[in-house]
C-alpha cells in the first residue's frame, strides 16, 4: 500500500532525455525520417502525441498514402517513392494486401521498435522549445497523458514533422499561413480569397454489410437538413473511407486553433450523412448496413507552411525546374479545394499536373532562422500553391527520408543544416541518400566506394527483347493505345501488331515521345502513318517509321482510336515495359487530356495511362531490330528504376539458371552487398482501404544465391519480396568474383535486376 500525505502541491515526474536527434511528429513523415536517420547510425528520440504512428495514413483518420503515382492516373510511370516509404509500402502490401488500417498501424511500430537506435514516446506533445539562444533550440519538454511523465528531450538537432508546425512554432521558426497573391512568385495559379487561402479538415465513415436489417438512430447534434450542403445528392450506400475525402470543412477558420470546432462541424456532416443514407428511403440497400466506424480526429490538410532558404512555387512543379540541391520529388497535381469545403457550390478540388515528376530541394527543408531546425511533411518551405502537391504523405516521407540522412551527417561532422547546402557537402548528401534508397530525378549513384564500379559485370544471358508472345485477348480500340518501348538513339525499330478488324477501315499509327528523355507524357509526335485494313481477324499490321531518335529515351507505338478494329494482347511481362492507353481516371483530374480554360500556369496534354494490376498487360508485337536494352552493365548505372532507359539486367526468359557475374582483376574485400529488384515502382500501393490482388510483384526475385570465386555458397535468400536487400557478411569475404543465381521470381517474368553495389565496410 502506497499512501501520501497531504502537500501544497505536486510536480508531474520529470525525465532528461539525451539523443542526437529529435523528431516531434510521428505521422508517416516523421516515422520514414526517425527510421532513415537511426539506419544512419544516430541515436533519435521520436515524439508522437497520439497513441499509434503515421498521422492521417494511420487507422484514426484511415486516409490511403499516395504520392507521384498519383492513383496511376497520370503520366508519371514509375514514380513510387523510394527508401523506407517504398519499404513499408511492399511490406504491407506482402502483408496486408486486404488494407486494413489496424494492420498498418502494426507494421509501422514494428519497424520502429526494430530500431535499436530510435526510442518511441507515444501519447507524448511537445508543450515547450527551450533555446539556448535566439536562434538555437536546446531542447524541447513534452508531456505523456498516460503515463503523467515530463520529458526534458536534449539534442544538437530537431525536426518538426508535426503537421502544424508546433516545434517551429514556439521556436519563433518564420512561417506562413495562408495563400501568396499571385504577384509575390508570378504563380497564375494562386487562389482568390473568394475561393479560399486554406484547405479544410475531413473526418470519413465506414460502413458494414451485417446481414440483417439494422435501425440507425442519429445522435442530436446530426445535420438535420443535408440538403445544406450543395453536393448531398453524392453520398451513397456504396462509398465510404477514403472516398469521401471531400467531406471537407474549416478552411475559412484557424486550422490550427479552431481544429476543436472544425471536429465537431464534420461529426455532425457524418453523422446526417449517415442518417440520409439510412433513413431517407433512397437506398434500400443500406437496409442491412451498420455505421461500422467514424474518426475520431479529423485529417488535417493545410495549416503552417514554414520558411527555409528557398520556397518552392508552381513554376518549380510545371516546369520541372532543376536545383542543383534536389534531395526528393513530388508528382502529385496541384491539387487545391475551395476553402468552404463541403458546403462550396465549387467543385470539391481543383487538380493539374505536370508533366512529369519534379524535384524538391533540400533548401525547403530547414528553417531559415532557428539555426537547428529540420522541416519535414506538409510543413515545408513551400508557396500556397506548390503546397497543393507537395502535402501527400508520400511525398512528405520521401522528403523526411532526406532529413534523416541530413540530420546524420550533421550529427556525425557537427553541422548546422544550412551547412549542407554548400555544392561538395550536398552531393556527400545525394550520395547517402541514394545509398538508401531515395530516387532523386534527374540524378545517378556514382558512389567511389563502390567496388561492382570497377567490375566486369557478365550475365548468363541477356534479353534481347524481339517480340511479346500473343497470349492475351484482343482489346478493342475503343480509346487509343500505346506499347511504350526502350529505345537507344537512331533509327526507331518497326513493330507490328496483330488486329482483328469488323469492317473495312482504316488504321492510324503514331510514333510519339515526350519532351524530354525523362517523361512520359507522349506529347511530340515522331511520325504518323495510316494503314487501309479489310475485315478479317489476325492480321499482321506493321508500324515503321522513318523518324530518328535523338537520345536514348522511351517511345510510344500509338494504335489511335478505332472502335472497327481490335489489338492483341500479351500476358508476357518484362522489366520496364509497359503499355497504356489515352484513358480517363476522374479521381485525379483526369479526364484524358488536361486543357485549362484559361491561362493559370498549367500545359496542355493527353494523359496515357496504363491498367491497373493485375490488368496491364503489354501489347502482342515483334521488334526489329530486336530492343538491347537490358544489358548486365546496367546494374551500375545509378538508377535503381525506368527512367530514360529500363536500367535493369534482364535475363533471356529461357534462362533456365540466369546469373549475374561480377569479376575483377585483383581480389576485393567485401562487407555488404546491396541489391534492389523489380517491385513494379508503377503500382501505388496504397496502404489502406484499396485492397490489392497480389503480395508480390512478378518481376520480383523471390530466391537468390550468392557465391565467390571458389564457388562457395555466400549468402542466400529464399522468400524475398522487398526492392532492396543488403546483404552483410559477419565477416568480410575477400575475391575476384561475386556471382548472384536468380533460382526462382513471384512471377513468369525474366530474372531481373536494377542495381548490384559492394562495398568494404
Amino acid at each position: 500500500m502506497q499512501k501520501e500525505l497531504p502537500v501544497e502541491q505536486r510536480e508531474f515526474l520529470l525525465q532528461r532525455m539525451d539523443c542526437d536527434f529529435v523528431v516531434a511528429g510521428g505521422g508517416l513523415a516523421g516515422t520514414c525520417c526517425a527510421i532513415t536517420a537511426a539506419r544512419a547510425g544516430i541515436r533519435v528520440a521520436l515524439i508522437q502525441d497520439r497513441p499509434v504512428l503515421g498521422g492521417n495514413a494511420s487507422s484514426e483518420v484511415r486516409m490511403w498514402v499516395l504520392g507521384a503515382t498519383s492513383h496511376m492516373g497520370n503520366n508519371n510511370r514509375w514514380a513510387r517513392e523510394g527508401g523506407v516509404t517504398d519499404e513499408i509500402l511492399v511490406e504491407n502490401m506482402y502483408r496486408n494486401p486486404e488494407g486494413n488500417p489496424i494492420l498498418f498501424d502494426a507494421l509501422l511500430l514494428e519497424k520502429v521498435i526494430c530500431e535499436s537506435n530510435i526510442t518511441l514516446l507515444l501519447n507524448t506533445a511537445v508543450i515547450q522549445v527551450n533555446k539556448s539562444n535566439a536562434d538555437t533550440i536546446e531542447s524541447v519538454r513534452a508531456f505523456c497523458s498516460q503515463n503523467e511523465t515530463l520529458y526534458d528531450v536534449h539534442a544538437p538537432l530537431f525536426c518538426d514533422a508535426t503537421g502544424d508546425g508546433a516545434v517551429g512554432f514556439l521556436a519563433g521558426a518564420a512561417f506562413r499561413m495562408g495563400a501568396e497573391a499571385t504577384q509575390e512568385f508570378g504563380e497564375k495559379f494562386a487562389p482568390t480569397q473568394e475561393y479560399g487561402e486554406l484547405l479544410g479538415h475531413s473526418i470519413f465513415f465506414y460502413s458494414k454489410d451485417v446481414g440483417k436489417p439494422v435501425k440507425f438512430f442519429p445522435p442530436s447534434f446530426a445535420l438535420d437538413d443535408l440538403t445544406k450542403i450543395p453536393k448531398y445528392h453524392k453520398f451513397n450506400a456504396k462509398e465510404h473511407g477514403s472516398y469521401l475525402w471531400w467531406i471537407e470543412y474549416g478552411g475559412r477558420l484557424d486550422t490550427v486553433h479552431d481544429t476543436e470546432k472544425i471536429k465537431w462541424e464534420l461529426w455532425r456532416i457524418v453523422y446526417g450523412a449517415w442518417n440520409y443514407i439510412k433513413n431517407s428511403g433512397k437506398f434500400p440497400e443500406a437496409e442491412t448496413l451498420t455505421l461500422e466506424w467514424v474518426g475520431a480526429i479529423p485529417g488535417k490538410r493545410e495549416s503552417r507552411r514554414f520558411e527555409g532558404d528557398y520556397i518552392l512555387r508552381q513554376q518549380d512543379l510545371i516546369e520541372q525546374r532543376e536545383h542543383y540541391d534536389a534531395v526528393s520529388f513530388g508528382g502529385w497535381a496541384i491539387d487545391l479545394h475551395p476553402a468552404d469545403g463541403i458546403f462550396s457550390e465549387k467543385p470539391s478540388c481543383n487538380q493539374w499536373h505536370s508533366r512529369g515528376v519534379y524535384q524538391i530541394p533540400y533548401r525547403c527543408l530547414y528553417s531559415r532562422n532557428i539555426t537547428n531546425l529540420f522541416l519535414a511533411g506538409r510543413i515545408i518551405s513551400v508557396s500556397h500553391v506548390a503546397f497543393g502537391s507537395t502535402r501527400v504523405q508520400a511525398t512528405c516521407a520521401n522528403s523526411a527520408q532526406a532529413v534523416g540522412i541530413a540530420s546524420a551527417i550533421c550529427a556525425r561532422e557537427k553541422l548546422l543544416p544550412a551547412d549542407l547546402k554548400e555544392p561538395a557537402r550536398m552531393r556527400e548528401l545525394q550520395i547517402e541518400l541514394m545509398r538508401a534508397g531515395q530516387f532523386i530525378p534527374g540524378l545517378r549513384l556514382n558512389d567511389a566506394n563502390d567496388l561492382a564500379r570497377d567490375a566486369t559485370i557478365t550475365a548468363s544471358s541477356q534479353l534481347r527483347l524481339a517480340r511479346l508472345d500473343p497470349t492475351g485477348p484482343f482489346v478493342t480500340l475503343a480509346q487509343s493505345w500505346a506499347q511504350m518501348l526502350p529505345v537507344g538513339a537512331g533509327r526507331a525499330p518497326r513493330v507490328s501488331f496483330i488486329v482483328n478488324v469488323a469492317q473495312a477501315t482504316t488504321l492510324q499509327f503514331e510514333l510519339r515521345t515526350s519532351n524530354r528523355p525523362d517523361n512520359f507524357t507522349p506529347d511530340v509526335i515522331l511520325g504518323r502513318q495510316t494503314i487501309a485494313l479489310e475485315p478479317g481477324e489476325n492480321q499482321t499490321v506493321i508500324a515503321d517509321f522513318s523518324a530518328t531518335i535523338d537520345a536514348p529515351r522511351y517511345v510510344f507505338y500509338c494504335l489511335m482510336k478505332n472502335e472497327n478494329v481490335a489489338v492483341q494482347c500479351s500476358e508476357q511481362r518484362v522489366t520496364g515495359i509497359l503499355s497504356v492507353a489515352n484513358r480517363q481516371n476522374p479521381a485525379v483530374g483526369n479526364f484524358g487530356a488536361q486543357t485549362p480554360a484559361e491561362d493559370i500556369g498549367v500545359e496542355s496534354f493527353e494523359f496515357w495511362c496504363p491498367e491497373r494490376r493485375p490488368g496491364g498487360r503489354n501489347l502482342a508485337i515483334t521488334i526489329d531490330p530486336p530492343l538491347d536494352a537490358f544489358a548486365p552493365a546496367n546494374v551500375t548505372n545509378g538508377i535503381a528504376r525506368p527512367m530514360n532507359q529500363a536500367n535493369a539486367w534482364v535475363a533471356e526468359l529461357n534462362d533456365a539458371a540466369p546469373r549475374l557475374i561480377l569479376q575483377w582483376d585483383t581480389p576485393q574485400t567485401i562487407a555488404r552487398v546491396e541489391l534492389s529488384f523489380d517491385t513494379d515502382w508503377d503500382h501505388p500501393m496504397e496502404n489502406i482501404f484499396l485492397g490489392h490482388p497480389e503480395r508480390a510483384m512478378p518481376f520480383c526475385v523471390k530466391h537468390y544465391r550468392i557465391y565467390d570465386a571458389a564457388g562457395r555458397l555466400l549468402a542466400e535468400q529464399t522468400d524475398n519480396h522487398q526492392t532492396r536487400n543488403t546483404i552483410a557478411f559477419a565477416q568480410p569475404i575477400t575475391t575476384t568474383r561475386l556471382e548472384i543465381e536468380i533460382v526462382a521470381r513471384h512471377g513468369a517474368t525474366p530474372a531481373a535486376i536494377f542495381q548490384a553495389h559492394c562495398y568494404a565496410k
